[in-house]
């Protein structure tokens, strides 16, 4: 099953000092990044808050970043002022590089973002025959791969997209990056109130819709929808949650919303 990426910028960036300066930006071990292989990263702002999540990729010397069209300015800006003087050049390839989702197939040259999905990067569609993007959006959520969008920037730490569970996309020895201290805090001296996990419904389900419990104390929503896709009547999707709230009654934006099914796997 292979899906066009539509909406999604692409930069390649390349010079001496790219693996370094990257290595200082993003949550991920980026000298550890082999190529081959998708490595999702945090790019937090100062309070750990998650501005985007990336999908780094490396060919050689050049370093591939992948994320929502709607952040691109965000992103773009944020590192241009970083690099300052660094020997750094970010070039846009968006309108050059066609990003496909392939689930469940080999794809000669794709990257291995988990053992069902790969990110492949190609020039033409020439010999592609593709599926319904809902397919790729549908393996995402299953596989738990989160998605920040604009509508999203800075509502998440790692912890509550568990980038944290495996290392899968924080670090914790790699040494510091924007945010580095409050991630660091709250893994070794704190526990995540909060984790991502997946639900489903009927009807329809926005990124950022709110999950209410009418149980909670806390002053904000128990969770915030992170990614989801309408599969038939049902909307799968995954959210943010109140942990000990989880298995609650739980609905859409207020108390008389939409109730939700938590998907348990396994």
């Amino acid at each position: 099953m292979i899906s066009q990426l539509n909406d999604r910028t692409f930069l390649k960036l390349n010079g001496g000092d790219t693996q370094t300066f990257l290595q200082g930006q993003f949550s991920n071990d980026i000298d550890a990044l082999e190529e081959g292989v998708v490595q999702l990263n945090a790019y937090c702002q100062h309070q750990g808050k998650i501005i985007a999540l990336l999908w780094v990729m490396k060919q050689g010397d050049d370093f591939y970043l992948s994320f929502p069209d709607d952040l691109k300015a965000i992103v773009v800006q944020k590192l241009t002022m970083f690099k300052m003087m660094s020997d750094v050049d970010i070039v846009d390839m968006s309108d050059e590089i066609i990003q496909l989702g392939v689930v469940d197939e080999n794809f000669d040259g794709a990257y291995k973002l988990n053992n069902q999905q790969s990110v492949a990067l190609v020039k033409t569609l020439d010999g592609v025959e593709l599926d319904d993007a809902n397919e790729w959006e549908a393996a995402c959520i299953a596989n738990d791969i989160p998605e920040v969008t604009l509508a999203t920037s800075e509502k998440f730490v790692p912890q509550l997209l568990n980038l944290d569970i495996d290392e899968v996309g924080v670090n914790f020895t790699k040494g510091c990056y924007p945010g580095q201290e409050v991630v660091a805090r709250l893994h070794y001296l704190g526990k995540s109130k909060r984790r991502m996990r997946q639900f489903e419904c009927e009807g329809e389900v926005n990124m950022g819709d709110e999950l209410v419990v009418a149980g909670s104390k806390s002053a904000k929503a128990s969770g915030i929808v992170v990614r989801r896709v309408k599969l038939g009547a049902k909307s799968s999707f995954l959210a943010t949650v109140e942990v000990a709230y989880e298995d609650d009654k739980i609905t859409l934006n207020d108390a008389d919303g939409i109730e939700l099914t938590r998907v348990v796997h396994g």
